[in-house]
């Protein structure tokens, strides 16, 4: 068998990951991320859980008045768009706080910053005609 040489360039990647701009392009598309998730979580329940709430009313004076678990149940079975309204808000706030709480206690994966690089590096090649240019490159 024989070996190839080693080459003396370095990758394209290490050069990447060693520049300081490039890797506050980086943050800086984590954070977007982070705080545009939270903006549909607050826009999901400024507008689908008071609706959900509002097709439930009935029920709730009820549960103020002899609450049980089987009158939320068959509350929430009566009424089948509300409880999934109600679902999704839930799962959706709970989803981003696992995903924020994980990147916290555990850091990014490795996909999901080989990811964020990928995206990072398509904003710059496209230039300032990204709409995403302005918050992460300038």
């Amino acid at each position: 068998m024989e070996q190839q040489p080693k080459q003396n360039s370095i990758d394209s990647d290490e050069i990447l990951n060693s520049d300081p701009t490039f890797k506050r392009q980086v943050q800086r598309l984590y954070e977007l991320t982070v705080y545009s998730r939270w903006l549909l979580i607050v826009i999901v329940w400024l507008t689908i859980v008071p609706i959900c709430l509002w097709s439930l009313r009935m029920e709730i004076v009820l549960w103020k008045e002899y609450f049980t678990f089987a009158a939320v149940r068959y509350g929430l079975i009566s009424h089948p768009f509300a409880a999934l309204g109600l679902a999704f808000s839930i799962g959706m706030m709970l989803a981003v706080l696992i995903w924020q709480s994980r990147n916290i206690l555990f850091g990014l994966s490795s996909e999901e910053k080989k990811l964020l690089e990928d995206r990072v590096w398509r904003i710059r090649k496209q230039g300032s005609n990204h709409p995403l240019w302005k918050w992460i490159c300038d």
